[in-house]
């Protein structure tokens, strides 16, 4: 699929009444784009002039039973992939989650936390925890943080699309510079995945710096509800996009990484001895001969007046460690936690990344 925008959300239609007693309900509808697999199912695909697209409602969540059973209710004989999204007041530990934005082939749904509180948030821990469920997220580290501190929720099984597309350029020999990370805004425009420009989400960045607490108001406003939408409304397109192209190698990369990422942010007590173990190795890999390279996740802590030493002059001295190590270093930064460095890859870069902070803060 490739246009200049999106397909458009459409504007809210009003519905009569239950009962003349009743007041009108507005239900909103948007496009999605019809995912490559259920395009080329009868072969060939469409012609050029079928439209690729779905028109599907939807709906605003503040009681469980407005989600679907087999969503609440995850089960081996009926998994699902869907498109995964969070939004709120500064997202991270601290912030405050507003809105949890599900996109179904058929429907999207916009789940709001503030309205529905730990209730509604709850009754959809099963699914975000579930294995029988694949969420479908750009970026899931903040995310998966949010939900762990303020709902106690272990984020699990992500397909993280920002983790995808550096799998496939990995495979095709491209070469990444420390933090040239795919933004989502990028992503989309990339005409191998989707191709569609997303102006619109510099207008919602422009008012949320504005106004931070534009998550918060309600009832949901139009922009607020095309803003959620847009974040989500791809996501399935982009994923079956994606998943053509990573051979079976990535695939177990890309599952081992995004549960490391998952975790990134979600410091515990006991070594994340609660979450999920890591994906274990595909035994048609194993048949193969393939030795893995394990993966780890490692937490760095960094003492009062030391982290400006890691960082150093217009960030110079981490970025120096970034390109000499084969690993993803992140800081914890004004989000938090702000003492800590957290180190994901390979485990020998992983240590070697260590030993070079360790010094920095030692000896310069």
């Amino acid at each position: 699929m490739a246009s200049d925008s999106p397909p458009p959300l459409q504007t809210a239609i009003p519905l009569p009444p239950a009962s003349g007693d009743q007041p009108l309900h507005l239900v909103h509808w948007t496009r999605v784009p019809i995912p490559p697999a259920a395009v080329t199912e009868a072969g060939g695909g469409l012609p050029d002039d079928t439209d690729q697209s779905s028109l599907v409602p939807i709906h605003i969540v503040d009681d469980a039973s407005q989600l679907p059973h087999e969503f609440l209710n995850p089960s081996a004989d009926k998994k699902l992939v869907i498109g995964f999204d969070c939004e709120g007041v500064d997202l991270c530990r601290n912030g405050a989650l507003c809105v949890m934005q599900l996109a179904f082939p058929d429907a999207v749904y916009l789940v709001d936390a503030i309205k529905g509180g730990e209730a509604l948030m709850q009754a959809c821990k099963p699914a975000l925890e579930s294995s029988y469920i694949t969420k479908v997220i750009h970026d899931c580290k903040r995310d998966s943080e949010a939900l762990y501190f303020q709902f106690g929720i272990r984020l699990h099984n992500v397909m993280d699309t920002q983790i995808a597309y550096s799998l496939i350029e990995e495979q095709e020999g491209k070469k990444r510079a420390p933090d040239d990370y795919i933004s989502f805004v990028g992503l989309l425009a990339d005409p191998r995945y989707c191709g569609v420009s997303y102006l619109e989400k510099q207008t919602v960045r422009v008012l949320l710096r504005e106004d931070p607490k534009f998550w918060t108001y309600r009832p949901m406003t139009e922009m607020m509800i095309r803003a959620a939408t847009d974040d989500v409304r791809f996501l399935l397109y982009i994923y079956h996009k994606l998943m053509e192209k990573l051979n079976e190698k990535s695939l177990w990369q890309l599952s081992v990484r995004g549960s490391l990422y998952c975790r990134c942010f979600c410091i515990n007590d006991n070594d994340y001895a609660d979450w999920p173990p890591l994906p274990s190795l595909p035994e048609s890999l194993v048949a193969e001969g393939y030795v893995p390279v394990e993966e780890i996740l490692s937490v760095l802590h960094v003492p009062p007046g030391k982290m400006g030493r890691i960082i150093g002059r217009g960030g110079a001295s981490i970025t120096s460690v970034k390109e000499c190590c084969n690993c993803e270093i992140l800081i914890g930064g004004s989000k938090g936690p702000p003492d800590k460095v957290f180190i994901i890859g390979p485990v020998k870069e992983v240590r070697k990344a260590e030993a070079i902070l360790r010094g920095k803060m030692l000896y310069n």
